[in-house]
């Protein structure tokens, strides 16, 4: 099996108790994010991704969530790491419209529905604090 690490970038909106989402031209909603390039950090893929997706800037607060699965019909065991990040420059907007079809804030209770993977919900990732260390 292939491994492949993918990274997501929680963004939450604390005022109106939202998440952003984005959804892929796969007709999949997920958080922000996308496979970790050769020679990249976690922490670089996710800001890039989350600028790729969304025209965002982020910073890295902590990662919240590592998940992992086998989908050994496709070959591929893919690990995901998910960060809690803060937006610090931008507009939300499509940057590529081949990719991203359409990106949105959505209620606690629907991203929880559109991502049952992480049992303990939305506000179980928000109170996840672990640290990331990339070491020299």
């Amino acid at each position: 099996m292939i491994r492949e690490d993918v990274v997501y970038g929680l963004i939450f909106n604390q005022a109106n108790d939202k998440v952003l989402m984005v959804k892929n031209m796969g007709s999949v909603w997920t958080l922000p994010g996308g496979a970790v390039e050769n020679g990249e950090t976690l922490e670089q893929a996710v800001i890039r991704e989350v600028k790729e997706e969304t025209n965002l800037t982020i910073e890295i607060e902590h990662i919240v969530a590592v998940n992992e699965v086998l989908f050994a019909e496709k070959g591929v065991h893919p690990i995901f790491f998910t960060f809690k990040v803060k937006v610090v420059d931008g507009e939300i907007g499509i940057i590529d419209e081949n990719e991203i079809s359409e990106i949105k804030w959505v209620d606690l209770e629907t991203a929880n529905v559109l991502m049952p993977y992480h049992p303990n919900g939305i506000r179980g990732l928000l109170a996840s604090n672990s640290s990331y260390i990339f070491q020299l």
